[in-house]
């Protein structure tokens, strides 16, 4: 059974259950986040580095927001990004991602990430096959790397079903302030499902490591969705000081 097919998308959160659990882990990442970044009183901690990926229109930008609510804009810093410029496209692929990337005390989340070279780039030919089965081994010594510096990785993949991603789609269409979300690309893409679930896998598969675990949330129901990836960060969070016999809940006195 692959890694997509172990989801659970029937996972559900009652509307008031959800909005009770998503404040009480942002209020819980405002904490962590401050501890990191030294405002408690501490010294500062290791960065954050947030990556999404996921199906289009799976609620990447929904959990962003919600991830990131309740942090002041100051302390952390969301980047987005689509397909590389030209001049971008004069440098290795893993090049325009490094002045995003956060340093000690800073927490940065990226909206798509150096996987499109293993998954939109494979699927598309935008990337040959040289190119893009080359890129694992890449992303993987570029994570270890940032791992073994201190950073914290946490990876996403929003995973939704064709007939909930079928209903948003449609959603949007019908919606003029939000039809601007739905290109022909992602029509395309859609179509393309089969060959990108495949691609899915393997990045899956080869991308998983010690500095950087793969999180695969279930997002048919966005708000479990948006509490589950809130959460997870939290978790990491706390999981990389433990490791370091620190706990953020013991303020200097």
């Amino acid at each position: 059974m692959s890694r997509l097919d172990d989801v659970d998308l029937s996972a559900r959160l009652p509307k008031k259950e959800a909005r009770e659990q998503l404040a009480a882990a942002q209020q819980r990442l405002v904490h962590l986040r401050l501890f990191l970044g030294g405002q408690l009183g501490g010294p500062i901690g290791p960065p954050v580095c947030v990556l999404f990926e996921g199906w289009d229109a799976s609620g990447k930008g929904g959990a962003i927001k919600r991830l990131v609510d309740e942090l002041d804009p100051r302390h952390v810093r969301v980047a987005q990004f689509a397909a590389p410029t030209p001049d971008e496209k004069r440098h290795h692929f893993l090049w325009r991602f490094w002045p995003v990337l956060p340093g000690w005390g800073g927490m940065a989340v990226l909206d798509r990430t150096w996987y499109g070279r293993v998954l939109v780039e494979r699927v598309e030919g935008f990337a040959t096959e040289e190119a893009w089965q080359r890129a694992y081994g890449e992303i993987v010594d570029l994570e270890t790397t940032l791992a073994a510096e201190g950073t914290v990785l946490v990876k996403f993949w929003l995973h939704v079903s064709p007939e909930e991603q079928l209903r948003r789609f449609e959603s949007r269409a019908a919606d003029p302030y939000r039809a601007w979300k739905l290109t022909d690309e992602d029509w395309r893409n859609r179509d393309k499902r089969a060959a990108y679930e495949d691609a899915v896998e393997e990045m899956l598969a080869r991308t998983d490591h010690a500095g950087g675990r793969w999180t695969v949330v279930p997002g048919d129901d966005k708000r479990y969705a948006r509490v589950a990836v809130v959460r997870t960060v939290c978790e990491a969070i706390e999981s990389a000081l433990a490791a370091r016999g620190i706990d953020p809940d013991a303020l200097p006195g």
